[in-house]
């Protein structure tokens, strides 16, 4: 984008005319027209008009270009801006289905062989059908509206992981300490599919924690 001091520097060498000349015909010193086109400081009101005629042109069109320039960076922010946080609220909503899924296929798989009395081959097909509806889900928004992270989203994705580091390794002490103690290891598994939820609402809660601080 063009700023104001290239701009008087460009019209400047369009009229072939030196620093020196410009001050000279504005009784003001060349170091003053060199910080005018280097942006360390603007042309005083009363210089405005002089500048104008010296370079053949109005203070409108000296300044309408740089103004419509700026309207349309800020527009273009703003579209980026909402464009961010539409995605940001379509990746929440996603993930938010899957961890019902990932509850309800919990809820089947508890229910539908004791209590319904169902065909484990089919009752364990269905959980594992749900499951994977779920992940294709997760991996379907998190690969479509995946986000350029800035140091600080960085940051907090590194604490998340630790958290969900930590937390395996929990996980995994209970489960071998219940398995062992048990030797149910047909129905200990389901420990990991708690620590898969887990997870997914941790991540659920990292984002819409960051939805919250960009607004």
């Amino acid at each position: 984008m063009t700023n104001l001091g290239e701009r008087l520097f460009k019209l400047r060498k369009d009229k072939k005319l030196s620093q020196e000349e410009v001050a000279d015909k504005l009784n003001v010193t060349r170091q003053t027209v060199s910080k005018w086109e280097t942006d360390q400081s603007l042309p005083d009101f009363d210089k405005v008009v002089p500048l104008c005629e010296l370079y053949g042109i109005t203070p409108d069109e000296l300044f309408i270009e740089l103004k419509e320039k700026e309207t349309t960076k800020n527009s273009e922010f703003v579209i980026d801006l909402e464009e961010e946080k539409l995605k940001s609220s379509k990746k929440a909503k996603g993930i938010a289905i899957s961890v019902v899924l990932y509850f309800l296929s919990c809820v089947w798989i508890l229910i539908s062989i004791p209590v319904m009395n169902m065909n484990p081959v089919v009752a364990c097909a269905l959980f594992l059908l749900i499951c994977g509806v779920a992940t294709g889900i997760i991996v379907y928004v998190c690969i479509k509206y995946k986000k350029i992270k800035t140091p600080k989203e960085t940051e907090t994705d590194i604490l998340r992981k630790q958290i969900s580091s930590v937390a395996a390794i929990l996980i995994t002490i209970i489960y071998l300490v219940i398995s062992f103690k048990t030797m149910a290891w047909h129905l200990t598994w389901i420990i990991w599919i708690i620590f898969g939820l887990f997870e997914e609402i941790l991540k659920l809660i990292f984002m819409l924690r960051g939805n919250k601080n960009e607004k």
